[in-house]
C-alpha cells in the first residue's frame, strides 16, 4: 500500500518507488530531486528515464529515504501533477486485480491509465552548441543552409523540418547534418492530453451596464449592421439579467449570417465594442438542464425496487432477476438518484458499446452534465475529461464498459452491472485478464458499497451465490405495461432442405413471417453471431481452401471489401478467380455470415430497407449511434447483427426475431455452450414485442426438440439454470471449482510441445488434489505464427490454498523458461477464464 501520510524533512535525501507500465512485477526506486521534496507525494505522474533512451509515464506509489543497494537511483526528471490522480483505494484495487489474475501491477497500471494521461515524445533537432559554420571544414547544399539558419533561433520538430526541407523524406538531410556536427537530434517529451480550446465572442467589460449600453446604441446608431449584432448577442446573452452569462461569451459562428459577415465582427473587435477570446470547453454535450420529474414505476417495479433496498439492510450484493422489457432500467435509475441524493458516487457498467449509445441518451435527459461516459469508441481526450471528471467532482455518475473500473472513484455508494451475465466483461488480450464483474464486487468491497448484478438471464455463478444466500434474490417475472413474453417458433431445417421449400438460408416459414410483418409496417432482427460474407471459400475439384499464413484457421470472405480476412490477426488477401492449386475457377462460398444474408434480403425484399450491425459497420464513434436511431425512427424495417443485437436494446416497433445458426451456438466445445446458447437467443427474443403488439420469434433449427429449446419456450430460466449447476457439480466445473488456464506459446510447434509437457509434469508433482487437464491444441491452434497448447486446472474452492497455487505457478513458469530451450516461450495465465 502506498504510504501518504508520512512527511519528511525537506532537506532530506528523499528516494520514490515508481509504478511503471511495463509486465515487469516490480517496483522501480529513483531518486526525488531536492527541488521537488515539498511537492512529491504517492498517486502522482513522474517522467522518469528507464535504461539508456527509454523516457515513461510512472505513478509515484511510495516515498521513503532508504536508497536501493542494487544500484544507483536516477533522478525523477519531472512531477506531471500538482495533486495526486489516483487515490489509495484505487492502488489497493489495482494490487488485487494483479495479484489475483497474475500479472504486475505495471500492466494493471496501463490498461487503467488513459493514453491521453501517458507521456509522447516527438522527436526535434537543435543546433549543435559546438558547431560553427564559419569554421566548419565541410560544405553545405542549399537545403542544409535553410535549416541551420532556423535552428539558429529555435529547435524544430522533424515535420516543421519536412515543410522547410519540401521534401517527403528527410532523414538522408539529417543524416548528412548530424555527421557534420550541425545539429544535435533529441526526443522531447510531451502530454498526449489537449483540452478543447474554442474560441468564443463576448462584449467588452466596459459595455455590460446599462447607460454603457445605452450610449453604446447612440454611438452604432448610424452603423445598422453593427447595431444588429448587438442586438442578436443580447438575444443570446441576457446580460442584464445576469451579467456572469457574458464571461461565457458566445461562438462566432452564432452571431454571423447573411446580414453579419466576420469582417464586421473583427472590425468591432479592433475597436473594443467586442471582445475575443478562448475557453476550454467540454467534450460531452451533456450540459441540458436535468429533468427534476420522477421515474414512474409501476407498481410491481416499485415492489421490486423496494426488495432491492431490503435486501441490501444485510447484503451487499443483490441478483436482480428481470424478464426482458420487465423494465429494469427504470427501477437503475430511481436507485441512481437515491445514491447521489446521499452524496455517493455511482458506476454503471454496460457490457457493449452499442447498448451505452441508447441508455446514455436516456440518462441524458435526466441526469444531464452530472453524467460522464467512457468507453473505448471514445479519443484519448475524450476519456481523460472523464478521468479528471471523477477526479475533482465534477462526473458523479459514470455508465461506461469494463474499462470504467479503473477509473478514480474515492466515494462510490453504488455499482451496476447491468447483462452481468455477458462475457464482453473479461478482458482476453492484453493482461490484465479481468473480469470488469468480479472487479466491481472488490471495488464495493473497499468502498463499503452495495451491489446490483442485473440481467433477465444470470451468469451460473451469480445464480448460485444468490440461491445459497451469498447474494440477494429480487425477481421481476412479468414485462412492463402490457406486453407479454414473445412466442416461440422453430422453423425445421432439415425438413425444409428435405422438400428443398427454403431459399438460400431462409426457410419458407421465416421468409413468410418477414414479409407479414413488414407489410404492417412493423420491424424485424435477424441475428446470426458470425460476420463477413462467408466462413469458408473451397475449390469444388480439388477441395483447396484458403489459409491464414499467420494462424492455424481458414480465411473469411467479406464480399465488401472483396477480400478473405483472418480473424484473428488481420491478415487479408484477394479472393482469387481461379484455384491456385489446381486452376479451376469453380471456387464457391460455403456458410454464411451477417454479409450474405444482407445480400439475400435485398433479394427476396427490394423495397425493404435493411441494415447490417456487427464489427464491419460499427468501427466509427459514430456506427452504432447511426444504425440504432435510423432503427428507431423507422428508417430500417430490417436490422440483421451479430451478438451486438441481442444486448439490452429497447425498440418500440419490432414484432418479429429471427435466429440463425442455433445449432452452432450449442454445439461449441466449451462446458459454457449451453448456458451461452440460451442466454443468446433468450436475450434477442426479447427485443420482440416490447410494446402492445405481441411479439414472435423464429428459430431456424436442424433438431427443433432439443432440450435446451424447451427451456426456451417455456421462458423457464431457473430450471434451466439449476439443471446447468447440476450437471456442473458432477463435472467439476465452476462454481464448485475455480479455473486456471494455462497457456503455452512459441513459433516452434515442437517445442511448445515440450515446454507444455515440462510444465505439466512440474505441476502434477507439486499440485496434489488440483485437476490439471492437459496439455491439448485449442480449436485455434496457431495464432500469430505463434503455436498454441494450453493447461487447465480446477481447483476446489473449499481448500482456501488460491494464492499458494498461483505462487506455484508463477516459480514453475520462471523456473521453465530458464531453461536455455525454452528460454523464449511465452506463459499466459487466465484466471477465471470465460
Amino acid at each position: 500500500m502506498p504510504n501518504l501520510s508520512i512527511e519528511f524533512n525537506p532537506d532530506e535525501t528523499l528516494f520514490a518507488e515508481l509504478v511503471l507500465p511495463i509486465p515487469v512485477d516490480k517496483l522501480f526506486t529513483y531518486r526525488v530531486p531536492a527541488l521537488l521534496n515539498s511537492k512529491i507525494r504517492a498517486g502522482q505522474r513522474a517522467i522518469v528515464q528507464f535504461g539508456s533512451k527509454k523516457i515513461l509515464t510512472g505513478i509515484i506509489f511510495n516515498i521513503h529515504n532508504q536508497p536501493p543497494k542494487e544500484y544507483e537511483a536516477k533522478y525523477i526528471l519531472e512531477l506531471l501533477d500538482e495533486d495526486e490522480i489516483f487515490f489509495t483505494k484505487q492502488f489497493s484495487l489495482y494490487q488485487w486485480i494483479a495479484q489475483y489474475y497474475m500479472c504486475s501491477l505495471g500492466e494493471v497500471v496501463n490498461a487503467a491509465l488513459p493514453s491521453g494521461l501517458k507521456l509522447s515524445s516527438e522527436s526535434m533537432a537543435q543546433l549543435n552548441p559546438a558547431f560553427n559554420e564559419d569554421s566548419s571544414v565541410f560544405d553545405f547544399s542549399e537545403k542544409e543552409k535553410i535549416i541551420i539558419q532556423r535552428l539558429k533561433h529555435e529547435s524544430l520538430t522533424y515535420s516543421t523540418i519536412v515543410k522547410i526541407a519540401g521534401a517527403k523524406t528527410i532523414y538522408n538531410l539529417l543524416k548528412s547534418l548530424t555527421l557534420k556536427g550541425a545539429i544535435i537530434l533529441y526526443e522531447q517529451v510531451k502530454e498526449k492530453y489537449k483540452p478543447k480550446i474554442e474560441k468564443r465572442i463576448r462584449i467588452a467589460s466596459h459595455y455590460t451596464t446599462k447607460e454603457s449600453l445605452e450610449s453604446l446604441f447612440e454611438k452604432l446608431s448610424k452603423k445598422p449592421k453593427h447595431e444588429s449584432l448587438i442586438l442578436k448577442y443580447l438575444q443570446h446573452v441576457p446580460v442584464f439579467s445576469d451579467p456572469l452569462l457574458n464571461e461565457k461569451g458566445i461562438t462566432k459562428s452564432r452571431l454571423i449570417d447573411e446580414d453579419t459577415t466576420d469582417a464586421i465582427v473583427r472590425t468591432m473587435v479592433k475597436n473594443n465594442i467586442l471582445e475575443e477570446f478562448e475557453i476550454n470547453v467540454p467534450r460531452f454535450g451533456f450540459d441540458d438542464a436535468v429533468l427534476d420529474t420522477p421515474v414512474l414505476l409501476s407498481e410491481k417495479q416499485e415492489k421490486a425496487r423496494n426488495a432491492i433496498a431490503k435486501n441490501f439492510e444485510d447484503k451487499n450484493t443483490v441478483l436482480f432477476q428481470g424478464v426482458t422489457g420487465s423494465g429494469k432500467t427504470e427501477i437503475y435509475i430511481d436507485l441512481i438518484r437515491r445514491a447521489l441524493d446521499g452524496g455517493n458516487q455511482v458506476l454503471y457498467l454496460l457490457p457493449e458499446i452499442a447498448l451505452t449509445t441508447q441508455i446514455v441518451l436516456r440518462l441524458k435527459k435526466i441526469f444531464g452534465s452530472t453524467m460522464g461516459v467512457y468507453h473505448s469508441k471514445f479519443s484519448d481526450n475524450e476519456r481523460v475529461e472523464v478521468w479528471n471528471g471523477v477526479l475533482n467532482g465534477k462526473f458523479k455518475f459514470v455508465t461506461g464498459v469494463r474499462s470504467s473500473v479503473f477509473l478514480p472513484f474515492d466515494n462510490l455508494g453504488l455499482i451496476i452491472v447491468d447483462e452481468e451475465h455477458d462475457s464482453s466483461y473479461k478482458q482476453h488480450d492484453p493482461a490484465p485478464r479481468y473480469h470488469a464483474r468480479n472487479v466491481a464486487l472488490m471495488m464495493a468491497y473497499q468502498h463499503q458499497a452495495k451491489v446490483i448484478l442485473g440481467s433477465a438471464t444470470p451468469s451460473a455463478e451469480s445464480f448460485y451465490q444468490a440461491s445459497i444466500g451469498k447474494f440477494g434474490l429480487v425477481k421481476l417475472t412479468e414485462r412492463f405495461g402490457s406486453a407479454l413474453l414473445p412466442e416461440i417458433f422453430f422453423a425445421d431445417l432439415s425438413s425444409e432442405r428435405k422438400n428443398k421449400t427454403n431459399k438460400g438460408e431462409f426457410t419458407k416459414n421465416l421468409l413468410t413471417q418477414i414479409d407479414e410483418t413488414i407489410k404492417k409496417k412493423q420491424q424485424v432482427i435477424l441475428f446470426q453471431n458470425r460476420r463477413g460474407y462467408s466462413p469458408l471459400v473451397q475449390c469444388q475439384d480439388c477441395g483447396w481452401i484458403p489459409q491464414c499464413i499467420n494462424c492455424a484457421v481458414s480465411l473469411t470472405y467479406h464480399q465488401f471489401r472483396h477480400a478473405l480476412i483472418c480473424h484473428y490477426c488481420g491478415y487479408r488477401e484477394e479472393l482469387p478467380r481461379q484455384c491456385p492449386e489446381c486452376s479451376s475457377k469453380r471456387i464457391l462460398t460455403l456458410g454464411y455470415g451477417t454479409e450474405k444474408l444482407e445480400e439475400e434480403l435485398k433479394l427476396h425484399f427490394p423495397d425493404a430497407k435493411i441494415q447490417r450491425m456487427d464489427l464491419d459497420t460499427t468501427r466509427t464513434k459514430s456506427g452504432y449511434e447511426n444504425i440504432i436511431h435510423d432503427f428507431e425512427r423507422g428508417d430500417t424495417d430490417i436490422l440483421v447483427g451479430t451478438q451486438m443485437v441481442t444486448k439490452g436494446l429497447d425498440f418500440n416497433n419490432v414484432s418479429l426475431v429471427g435466429v440463425f445458426d442455433a445449432d452452432r451456438l450449442m454445439h461449441f466445445p466449451d462446458f459454457r455452450s449451453y448456458e451461452r446458447a440460451f442466454q443468446l437467443i433468450t436475450q434477442v427474443s426479447g427485443r420482440a414485442g416490447r410494446r402492445e403488439n405481441k411479439g414472435r420469434v423464429i428459430i431456424q433449427t436442424a433438431n427443433p426438440k432439443h432440450e435446451l429449446f424447451r427451456y426456451i419456450i417455456e421462458h423457464n430460466t431457473d430450471q434451466f439454470l439449476n439443471d446447468q449447476l447440476h450437471d456442473r457439480k458432477i463435472n467439476f466445473y465452476p462454481p464448485f471449482s475455480r479455473l486456471i488456464e494455462i497457456w503455452i506459446k512459441h513459433s516452434d510447434k515442437n517445442i511448445v510441445r515440450q515446454a507444455a509437457e515440462k510444465m505439466a509434469e512440474l505441476l502434477c508433482e507439486k499440485l496434489k488434489g488440483v485437476r490439471i487437464l492437459g496439455p491439448s491444441e485449442p480449436m485455434v491452434s496457431k495464432i500469430r505464427n505463434e503455436f498454441l497448447l494450453h493447461l487447465l486446472l480446477k481447483i476446489p474452492r473449499d481448500r482456501g490454498q488460491l494464492t499458494e497455487i498461483k505462487s506455484i505457478l508463477t516459480l514453475h513458469a520462471h523456473s521453465l523458461i530458464s531453461i536455455k530451450e525454452f528460454r523464449s516461450v511465452k506463459i499466459v495465465f487466465d484466471v477465471d477464464p470465460v
